[in-house]
């Protein structure tokens, strides 16, 4: 089979020319740079735009809507918190990001710096499109098969 009649399929290298708006059409990511990942459920795309593009060949363009849980996620108020700002580098900016442990695991959220004054800095650990239904919106522009060491790259990764 020629490349140019390859179909998505799972293990196959995908690349897409892509935009992300929301729902009124704003748009929230451009996609100025093409986006290529491992076609087969690795989680490197959202379920929902993996099946939609099953089979789909060059060229061919697909709009999936998502809700927040089949993107990011819902908003949790409690990823909001309020520190000492003595805790911080004096050079501060909103949008600085900085990894917190959990009280609860071992496990580390990165925070955004949302913002500070003299006394406290607000932390958000949600993602900034949290809570967000979403529309993504992408044209096939390459598809491959992929190499058995991209598949166990990203089986190890997984």
């Amino acid at each position: 089979m020629s490349s140019d009649a390859m179909k998505i399929a799972r293990n196959t290298v995908v690349t897409l020319d892509y935009r992300v708006s929301d729902p009124t059409g704003r748009v929230l990511d451009e996609g100025t740079a093409p986006l290529t990942y491992l076609h087969g459920g690795y989680g490197d795309l959202f379920a929902n735009i993996e099946a939609a593009l099953d089979g789909k060949a060059i060229g061919q363009t697909v709009k999936v809507n998502l809700l927040p849980e089949d993107a990011f996620g819902l908003y949790e108020k409690e990823l909001v918190l309020e520190e000492d700002r003595a805790d911080f580098p004096a050079d501060i900016a909103v949008g600085m990001q900085f990894e917190l442990a959990n009280a609860d695991d071992d496990e580390e959220t990165l925070y955004r710096v949302v913002g500070f004054d003299d006394d406290k800095v607000v932390l958000d650990g949600n993602h900034p499109l949290a809570g967000q239904a979403l529309v993504f919106t992408c044209t096939v522009a390459a598809v491959r098969a992929a190499s058995a060491a991209e598949i166990r790259q990203r089986r190890a990764t997984a």
